[in-house]
């Protein structure tokens, strides 16, 4: 059997965040969505988003992408949230069988606003 490799990142709550004012927090929201949006614009990300119901409070996100680990810790560690203390990431390889997964290129939003829009 064939296997098709990927690239997890699970992204964590930082387990002590700075405290920020809920403005700043907003803004930094915004700034890692464009973030994530500008990688798969570049067609580096193939999956990402945020966990909504989870046995693990600290798991906040999941993105797959169609790069190595070691390039994808090097983009994460440019992820505003992530220099900012408010994320964590990990990294890993995910194997599944060939053509056992697909991914279609739909955009994601840039900011909270246009998640909210859903359009």
């Amino acid at each position: 059997m064939r296997f098709d490799q990927h690239t997890v990142v699970l992204l964590a709550r930082a387990s002590d965040p700075p405290e920020l004012p809920q403005d700043a927090i907003d803004r930094l929201q915004d700034a890692h969505l464009a973030h994530q949006a500008g990688l798969v614009e570049q067609g580096l990300v193939l999956a990402t988003g945020p966990f909504l119901e989870t046995d693990d409070d600290q798991l906040r996100g999941f993105v797959v992408l169609s790069i190595a680990p070691e390039e994808a810790r090097d983009l994460y560690a440019n992820d505003p949230a992530v220099r900012a203390g408010r994320l964590d990431v990990r990294v890993m390889s995910w194997m599944v069988p060939e053509g056992n997964v697909r991914f279609e290129g739909v955009p994601i939003p840039r900011s909270m606003l246009e998640a909210a829009a859903g359009d």
